[in-house]
């Protein structure tokens, strides 16, 4: 019986550290992936992205926190939506100290292979804190 405990206590502590591990993993990644910008003309983070189909209508929903709708270029090219711009730093923050930076800033692009057809915008809107897009299908 003792050690049926041991092996559970065992397995419980292996599985712990085997997420312990993961979420460091993820926590490298997300700081490989969205770092703040350096003033490069080169993107320095991809926004996520959600795509939805209804009859004759795309939906696309960029979540862009805090990034203002003048600061948004989106576009269909060669099969494919482009999403691009820039988060700025916010002027009073730009000389602060830095203890945590998790919502990425600077120039962003995000390109989304869309299904087979053409597409044209037919809206768009900035709702909280997402760009909404919805494109009509020609075809």
């Amino acid at each position: 019986m003792a050690s049926e405990k041991m092996s559970h206590s065992n397995l419980r502590d292996l599985m712990w550290a085997e997420a312990l591990e993961m979420l460091e993993r993820a926590e490298r990644l997300q700081r490989h992936f969205f770092q703040p910008g350096q003033g490069s003309p080169q993107p320095a983070w991809e926004p996520p992205a959600d795509v939805f189909e209804t009859p004759g209508t795309l939906w696309v929903i960029v979540a862009l926190p805090g990034v203002p709708a003048d600061r948004i270029e989106a576009h269909v090219e060669a099969g494919r939506l482009v999403v691009r711009g820039i988060r700025p730093l916010p002027g009073a923050l730009r000389r602060a100290r830095i203890h945590r930076l998790e919502i990425p800033q600077g120039r962003f692009e995000r390109r989304l292979e869309l299904p087979a057809g053409h597409y044209e915008p037919a809206a768009s809107e900035i709702r909280d804190g997402c760009l909404v897009l919805q494109l009509r299908r020609l075809d």
